[in-house]
């Protein structure tokens, strides 16, 4: 004998169940998102490795390994001890240079010039060298604190760490350019590159990738490397991140092909703002550097 289906007063409750069972694993589920986003990814590293191919990049420097930190951010909301040994770390990925690409600190005024000196004392040494270029935060709020940059950056090259503000230098046979701060109108793009032999590997340091678009870059073939966006911080699988603090919101992370035979690669950075990442972990990026196929 086949069973009667159940009739609207008996099916009621077990759909009243099953409502009840969904809002609670939606609510749990939400949770557990928050606070995996708080409390595990803003200190997960990814370390990301890959090549990067540079025209008549010199013998000596081919095989080297790069590595590149950014978006460091600190400050009052970073935790130091997570900053000091994510940046004594470093020491395992055995680099041969470590360039980095701005906003070290979280600051209104000076007033993290110091400590964020203090905490930069943990990042490891670099056979051949560790450079570094300004962002917007170096300046203070609002980029107004031209003195607070002034001092972070003697700072900086007081712990060995050289300041490149607009200029260019010699690196075994690379030419290592770094631009300011871009945001406050401090980037002298085509001043800078025009330094530049272009018979010779080139490679350049820009923390905010909008300056990508500016003119100047127009005798400029190589890569540059940027930070700024963080990544967006938080995005959903399969979809750009819904705010980054870019003009070109292309610019979001990772490796993007310009205009006029370049590559800009934008690091997700190390810190934060606020204490949330989600789907963007913060990054660490180790190149291999070798020679492009120049055809």
């Amino acid at each position: 004998m086949s069973e009667q289906p159940p009739t609207p007063e008996t099916a009621t409750p077990t759909r009243r169940k099953f409502l009840r069972r969904a809002v609670r694993g939606c609510l749990v589920g939400g949770v557990g998102a928050l606070g995996y986003a708080y409390a595990i990814e803003p200190h997960w590293i990814d370390v990301v490795r890959r090549p990067l191919p540079i025209a008549k990049l010199p013998e000596s420097l081919v095989g080297r390994r790069l590595v590149q930190l950014s978006d460091i951010h600190i400050g009052g909301t970073v935790s130091d001890d997570y900053m000091r040994n994510a940046l004594a770390g470093i020491a395992s990925l055995r680099p041969d240079i470590i360039v980095m690409t701005g906003d070290y600190m979280t600051s209104n005024g000076g007033e993290q010039v110091d400590h964020a000196l203090n905490v930069f004392q943990s990042l490891t040494e670099a056979p051949l060298g560790r450079y570094a270029v300004l962002g917007n935060h170096d300046y203070g709020r609002g980029g107004l604190y031209l003195k607070t940059a002034k001092r972070f950056t003697a700072g900086l090259n007081d712990l060995d760490i050289r300041v490149l503000r607009n200029e260019v230098i010699d690196l075994l046979g690379l030419q290592l350019a770094g631009l300011d701060e871009f945001l406050f109108q401090r980037c002298m793009i085509g001043p800078t590159l025009n330094q530049l032999d272009p018979d010779r590997a080139m490679l350049t340091l820009c923390h905010n990738p909008d300056a990508a678009d500016q003119d100047g870059w127009q005798n400029f073939k190589g890569w540059i490397l940027s930070g700024h966006t963080h990544g967006g911080q938080c995005k959903f699988p399969g979809f750009d991140p819904p705010i980054t603090p870019v003009f070109n919101k292309r610019y979001t992370a990772g490796e993007f092909h310009l205009s006029g035979n370049r590559q800009m690669y934008i690091n997700r950075g190390l810190g934060y703002l606020r204490r949330v990442r989600f789907n963007c972990r913060p990054e660490v990026t180790v190149f291999t550097l070798e020679q492009a196929d120049e055809a």
